[in-house]
This record gives structure tokens, sequence and C-alpha cells, in this order.
């Protein structure tokens, strides 16, 4: 059984765990019944969200829940669940046992203070009932909305050795797009509207194009056949883009006439100068992955200045040692999670994870926050797309 089966199994198990050490606490006992009918409403929306999503996955059924549902069950199962609700089962279940034996060895006097206790006990216990459900449903309020919005985010790259020809080139790089449940409609056509308004040189996908579904697919490649680039546009896949087959993704890429570079060359010509964009495939492994850019690398013209699109941000320490002066990717989401720029999800995760990064020998990447969301929330780390500026120095 894979990690990942057991993730999706423990989600309604651990709920339906801490729902019945909720409905046995005080508070909700003692609560009204429109409370209780609430309260257990909400929960059982969660798990029902949850099987449905499950069963539609499996192809057991022809849809999947509504976006807010399917966001409110992210929320709970990815975030408010292992880190509000179970605590507090845990916290709640050492807390009673200390409760017990602190009666037991109470005098008089400390009868007292357990009468105290009682109101605090109370207080905490009914905020450790409500506030896992209500923080979901908040948090299901708030990012629905800001799945719709992005940002344009414009980056000057210096490069030592930069031809003098490319100084100024523009590239506009999406990443994530993540078609599907929570990005689609009107906002893959301000996606394209955005990236012709910078009217840059190339245009660069970086993986993550659609978030599971071939059936997304062809939606996703109108957006980028509405992309209008002055000297070339490629594609590179992400891990969601292989989740229904990694041929697939590659025959739906290729039969609508766009280049998906995978372990290869897009030889093109910017300002006159001979531009080599090289692609590497998705792999889960660091040497793997090591292993498909120094291959890349080979295929490389000597004339030529070589752009690597690679998905994954750790890509850029053997690029570098490969003397590529720029690569490109995503992945990150920016850490999706971030209590500021620079603090939380990030870079706790990874070495590189949202902008501009250079080593001390001269190259650089660029990390793009992506321009979707598999995720609903985001935290300090907004969805983008970026504008680059190649500079000489």
């Amino acid at each position: 059984m894979s990690f990942f089966l057991l993730i999706l199994l423990g989600i309604p198990i651990l709920s339906g765990l801490w729902f019945l050490w909720a409905i046995r606490t005080n508070p909700l006992r003692q609560a009204a019944r429109p409370v209780k009918i609430a309260f257990f409403a909400s929960v059982v929306l969660l798990v029902v969200g949850f099987v449905w999503i499950f069963l539609a996955r499996g192809g057991h059924l022809g849809s999947e829940p509504p976006a807010w549902l399917q966001a409110a069950v992210l929320l709970w199962g990815l975030l408010f669940l292992p880190f509000v609700a179970l605590p507090t089962l845990v916290i709640g279940g050492l807390w009673q046992s200390g409760a017990r034996l602190r009666r037991h060895l109470r005098s008089r006097h400390g009868a007292v203070a357990e009468a105290v206790d009682t109101d605090r006990r109370r207080f905490l216990k009914t905020t450790a009932v409500a506030l896992p459900v209500i923080a979901t449903y908040g948090a299901t309020a708030i990012s629905i909305p800001q799945t719709r919005h992005f940002r344009v985010r414009r980056i000057e790259v210096p490069l030592a050795g930069l031809p003098k020809d490319l100084d100024g080139m523009t590239i506009a790089h999406v990443s994530d797009v993540h078609v599907g449940k929570f990005t689609h409609g009107r906002l893959l056509h301000d996606l394209a509207d955005a990236t012709n308004a910078m009217k840059a040189d190339l245009v660069a996908l970086t993986g993550d194009l659609i978030d599971h579904a071939l059936a997304d697919l062809p939606e996703a490649l109108a957006m980028v056949g509405r992309m209008d680039p002055r000297s070339g546009l490629v594609l590179i896949e992400g891990n969601h883009d292989l989740f229904e087959g990694r041929e697939a993704f590659a025959r739906g890429v290729e039969g609508a006439g766009f280049p998906l570079l995978r372990n290869a060359a897009a030889p093109l010509e910017v300002r006159g100068h001979p531009v080599d964009l090289l692609g590497i495939r998705w792999e889960h492994s660091e040497e793997a992955m090591a292993r498909d850019i120094l291959e890349t690398a080979t295929r490389r013209r000597d004339e030529a200045f070589p752009i690597l699109l690679a998905h994954h941000p750790h890509a850029f320490d053997v690029a570098a040692q490969a003397g590529i002066p720029l690569t490109l990717g995503g992945h990150t989401h920016g850490g999706q999670l971030m209590l500021s720029p620079e603090v939380g999800v990030g870079p706790m995760m990874y070495r590189y994870w949202s902008g501009l990064y250079r080593k001390p020998t001269g190259q650089a990447t660029v990390i793009s926050n992506g321009a979707g969301n598999w995720f609903p929330l985001r935290t300090a780390a907004p969805a983008e797309i970026l504008h680059l500026t190649l500079r000489r120095v």
C-alpha cells in the first residue's frame, strides 16, 4: 500500500475519531439542538466531499464536487485536521487525564480552584471543538475568490556573459497553471491576455499545465494557443501533468502542435542571436534529474545561449555546474503557506522557492509562484506570471 493511499484512507478515519471525541465533550452535549445539527452536518459534508472526490478520481462517478467543496475538503484534510483538530484531540485527552488526577489529589481548598478550572476547561473544550470546523469553512470562503486572481511580477535577471544582442531580452514565464477545479474559464483568458500584454520574446511554460485530469488538457491548450510570443513558445512537463499518463499527456500537447521538451532542445533565434531552450522531463529523484540535465546539456549548440526549463527548482544546482547560465522553474507555489516571503513552507522544503537566486559564479534561476492552484489557500505567496528581462553584466 502506497504512502499516498495511506494518507487518503487516513483522512476519513482520523476525521471520524476526532468527531467521536468532539461529540462526547460537554460543550457539544450541552449545546442547543440547532448547534448540534449544524456541527454534525458540517463534519459529515467534509467526509462526503472526500468520498465524492475519491470515487470521481477512481472513475466511479461522472463528476467531481463543486470547487468550494473540494477546497473545503483539501483545507480540512491537509491543514486543519492534522494541525488543529488532531492536536486538540491529543491535548484534550491529556488534559482530561490530568484533571482526573488533580481532582483525586485536591483538598477542600482545591475544590474552590476546581470551580474556576471547570469554567476554563469548558471554554477550552468549546474552542477545541468549534475552531477546526469554523476555520475550515472560513478559509474556504477566503480561498475561493483568491484562486481567481494573479499578479504580474517583473524581475530583471543579471547574467554574466549574456550576449550583447540579448541584453534586454524578455521572457514570459508561466508555471503551475493547474487547469482544473480551481483554474478554468475566464481566468485562462486573463492569463493569456496578460502574457500577450508583455510582448515577450519567449513564452516558457514550466510544468503542471493541468491539475490532474487529461479531460482538462484541451481547455489548457486553448489558453496556450492564445499566447503570442515574438520568437517562440515551449512547454515542459510537471508532476501533475502525468497523473493520468506521461505518454497520453505528451500526445495531447504535441498533437495540438506545441513543442514539449522532454530531455530535448528547441533551437531558436531571438533578436538575431541563437538561443537554445533546453527542457527536461519530470523526475522524482534529484539523481535522475541530474542525469537528465547533463544529457540535455549536450544538445546545446556551441554558438547558442542556453536556458534550461526544469519543473523542480533543485535542478538549478546541477545546471549551474554544467555551465547553463539561466534556469527557469516552478513546482513550489512560492511556498504556498508563508508567514512572510522568507518564512514558511517554502524554505522548509526547498533550497529555492520564489523569485531570483544567483550563484557566486554568476548563474541564475527564477522560480515562479505559479499562476494557478491545486491547493486553494495561499498566504504571502500570491499566484503570478513572471515578466523576466535579461541584463548583461
